[in-house]
């Protein structure tokens, strides 16, 4: 069963900080690369970071050095601590294995708002 449960969002202002959490189904956080994404209003969704099953990470330039993504694989749990937040950081953030395929599922996002 495909499970992918995001939480931790919330409300902040410009320069604060946020850690996101997902919980994943053992099937799912198995496979070698998982991966934040984010949707903002209006825009395509876009991956921001991405970590290997050996902790290997890559972010887009857009968050590079304000973002980390990390991984427990004996919890099913990954994480993105977001520093120094932006508003341009507001989107619904959802979490998943990297790529996607055609189809693939996607949970329910956590909403992230950036604002003063």
């Amino acid at each position: 069963q495909v499970q992918l449960v995001e939480s931790g969002g919330g409300l902040v202002q410009p320069g604060g900080s946020l850690t996101l959490s997902c919980a994943a189904s053992g099937s799912i956080f198995s496979v070698l690369v998982m991966g934040w994404y984010r949707q903002a209003p209006g825009k395509q969704r876009e991956l921001v970071a991405s970590i290997t099953s050996g902790g290997t990470t890559n972010y887009a330039d857009s968050v590079k050095g304000r973002f980390t993504i990390s991984r427990d694989n004996a919890k099913n749990t990954m994480y993105l601590q977001m520093n120094s937040l932006k508003p341009e950081d507001t989107a619904v953030y959802y979490c998943n294995i990297v790529p996607v395929p055609r189809g693939g599922y996607w949970g329910q996002g956590t909403h992230v708002t950036v604002s003063s």
